[in-house]
Order: C-alpha cells, then structure tokens, then sequence
C-alpha cells in the first residue's frame, strides 16, 4: 500500500480524496492549518495516519509544514490540492508581499515539491479556468495591473500546470501530472457549481496510486481519468524553467535538479 501527503485535506475534495484512499488500505497524511482544522479532520477521517498543521500562506510557514511532512514520508505521491478561490476583491498581501493567491496556489506547491523529499508521484490540482488565463510572467505578482481575483485565480492555476509539467522534465524518475477537477459544489466552487462532486476527487486518488497505463504516465493532464487539452504555453519548457525561476528568487530556495 502507498503513502500519501495531501494538502489542503481537512475538508473538501482533498478531504474526499484523503476518505478514498484510505478506504482503500493506503497510509494517508492529511494537512489543515491550523489546529481546530486538525482535530476536525481527524475526527471525520479517524482511519488517516496522521495530520500535519500549517499555513502556506507564507514563505517560513510553508518551510515548516515540508519540514513536519517529511516527518511522516517518505511518500509514494503527494498531491498538491490546496488552493484559495477566485473571490477575492482586492489584492491581499501574505506577510511576504505577495498576493495571497500567488502565494497559496503557485509558490507553496514549488516550496513544498522543493522541501518534501522526493516522491514517486506528483499530482497538482488546477481548473478548466487555466485555459483562459494569460501565460505572461511578466507581472506575475500583480504590481503593476489592476488587480482581477479570477484572472489571478486563473493564472495560478495555469502555473500549477507549468510545476507539473516542469517537474516531469526536470525529473524523470518521478511521474509529475495535472488535473482539473471540474467546477464543483465545494466551499470553493459555490453552491451553483454543475459538475459531478462524486467524480471531483477521483482523478487525484487514481493518478496518486493506480496502475493503469494511463495514470503511470507523466506531463499528462486530466479531467475524470481522461486526457483533456491544456494550455497552448503549458509544454513551453522556457515558460516552465522561468516560473520555476521566479519561485527560487521569491521564496530563497534553489531546486535540486539531480
């Protein structure tokens, strides 16, 4: 049976995925951040190995939480599924200066996936809502526009696809792969949300641990265990290396590329 790290699994999909795969015999480790969220999700997940606490919401914070995961690793697969919504208003700085989008969804899965050691799987949750975004890195904090909470929603999940991707390049011995959910009825999709919340977290459990071809694969991206088209600047292996680039100078961490 597997080990697996989930972020972001003290409620929602990443919990439903978390309940899935621990039905199925594997050794899962949750992550809520902070502790109420813990010992929420451990009384609703009684059969998880462990949960670790942390916000990734920061840099330091983030460090901590690789560093309380690798506690409990190593691991087969960690899936990267925490992420803020699209909602916000206005550009809300992290204590490091970053807006808290960029900052849960795009640099605390590179902090992680640098500071965790190395898995035999990787798995990033993004959205449908990456095929819209703009591929452009240039104000990749959001200093110099005006500040939109979809499109920087949208973005962060087109730079997820760009970690998966590159971290299938960068290392071949692991299988990196993305996925988009679906627009659901989570917390996050909103009650009006129409896709299937019983497919929604599916995809994560199967390409974490299964062994059917196509999940043994990797640089793939999926919809319900489905191939689905991805962004025209996804594969671009020169808007991978620069994200990943921009990553190391914000959070101070160099890749191990070996």
């Amino acid at each position: 049976m597997a080990r697996l790290f989930i972020t972001g699994s003290s409620t929602g999909l990443g919990l439903m995925t978390a309940a899935l795969l621990a039905e199925k015999g594997h050794a899962v480790v949750l992550h809520a951040r902070n502790d109420e969220r813990a010992k929420a999700a451990m009384a609703a997940l009684p059969a998880a190995h462990a949960v670790v606490e942390g916000d990734v919401s920061t840099i330091r914070a983030t460090m901590r939480l690789a560093e309380k995961a690798n506690r409990h690793g190593p691991y087969d697969a960690v899936i990267h599924n925490v992420a803020v919504g699209y909602r916000e208003p206005q550009r809300i700085e992290t204590g490091d200066g970053l807006p808290h989008v960029f900052a849960v969804n795009t640099l605390a899965p590179f902090i992680l996936t640098a500071l965790i050691e190395r898995p035999k799987r990787l798995v990033y949750l993004s959205s449908g809502l990456h095929r819209n975004a703009s591929a452009d890195l240039d104000d990749i904090t959001w200093e110099k526009r005006r500040w939109d909470g979809t499109e920087a929603y949208s973005e962060s999940k087109l730079h997820d696809v760009l970690l998966a991707f590159a971290f299938a390049r960068y290392w071949p011995d692991v299988l990196s792969n993305a996925l988009e959910p679906g627009w659901v009825p989570t917390r996050m999709g909103g009650p009006a949300a129409t896709d299937d919340l019983d497919q929604a977290h599916r995809t994560q459990a199967w390409l974490a641990v299964s062994d059917d071809p196509a999940a043994v694969g990797t640089a793939g991206y999926f919809y319900h265990m489905q191939p689905r088209e991805v962004h025209a600047d996804a594969r671009n292996h020169p808007r991978q290396d620069r994200l990943i680039e921009i990553c190391e100078r914000l959070s101070g961490l160099k890749l191990d590329l070996r």
